[in-house]
Formats: C-alpha cells, structure tokens, sequence
C-alpha cells in the first residue's frame, strides 16, 4: 500500500513551507501539494484525491492548508472531506508561532506587522519565498510553535492547525 498526503494549498506560500517538510521530514509518505486559491470546492477535493489514487491500494489522504479570513471560502472547507490545516486570520500566524507567543485576536494585516517586528530574521520576509535564515530559523523552532498552535482554540482567532501536519509527518517517519 502507497501512502501518500495531499496538501491543498490557497498559495503559493504555503506551497513552498509543504516543500520544506517534505524537506526536513523525509517520510516515508509522499507528500504532494496543490495550489487551488479559493476555488476549493468538495468535488475538487475528491477529484484531485482520484488523480493521486493509481491503485486501489493507494492510501491517498488530504489536507486543506487555507487561511480562514475569507468566510465565503471557510464555509466551503468545512464541506470538504479532508483534514483541515487551517490558520485565522492567516498562514503567517503560523511563521509567527516560530518566534513569539500570541493568544489575542489579531487580522492579517497585524499579523504581518508583528512577523517582521518579531525576529531579524523575518523583517525582510516576503510572501511566496523563504530565505535560507527563514527556513533554519522555521526548523529550529516548530517544536515551540507547535506548543503554542496547540494551546489555542482551533478556528477561532487566533489559531492554526498546520502542526497536525507536521505531526503526521513525524509520526510515519517514526513508524508509528
């Protein structure tokens, strides 16, 4: 049996930070990203779950990487059946996890603002791309924003839930 994670990704930020994981975690599952953008819809799910499966002993499972600052889109996520990896209001509260403590409701916008304000390292970030010190700094210090991730309320703001992600990747490359 073929294991394999799909990750639907809203863009390409996220896309990039999936490429890292399949990176640093080397599991044995493939680990396949999609950017669709709002678009999602279940039956893009499903068709994109289909294209992966060239067996029917594939073992195909995915995930929605979205921000949930777009309620119209929020309400078509829930309707997907996938596992959902969702950051309110955005994917860069996740970068921010890495580097300080938030637990007080925030917009994107600010999100941004606090990222760069919050290491060296992230005040030149720019969307899409991570720098070599960017991408040390995220893997040096996921263990601590994961803690954090997991201490707040999922769905609400703030909050993310890209650390169930990494620990399915570090669980299979255990081989639990």
């Amino acid at each position: 049996m073929r294991k394999v994670i799909l990750v639907i990704c809203e863009g390409e930020t996220e896309e990039n930070y999936v490429a890292l994981l399949r990176k640093w975690y080397k599991s044995p599952i493939r680990v396949i990203s999609r950017v669709e953008g709002n678009k999602i819809t279940p039956s893009l799910v499903e068709s994109r779950i289909r294209e992966l499966k060239i067996s029917p002993h594939d073992n195909v499972q995915a995930y929605l990487m979205y921000d949930m600052d777009v309620e119209a889109v929020n309400a078509r996520l829930r309707e997907c059946k996938a596992g959902l990896l969702l950051s309110n209001p955005c994917f860069e509260f996740w970068l921010l996890l890495h580097a300080k403590d938030h637990k007080s409701a925030i917009n994107a916008d600010s999100v941004i603002k606090e990222l760069k304000n919050s290491a060296v390292v992230w005040k030149s970030y720019n969307k899409a791309a991570f720098s070599d010190t960017q991408r040390f700094f995220l893997k040096d210090n996921t263990g601590i924003a994961m803690e954090r991730a997991m201490r707040l309320k999922e769905f609400e703001n703030p909050s993310t839930g890209i650390y169930k992600l990494i620990l399915k990747l570090a669980e299979s490359k255990s081989g639990n």
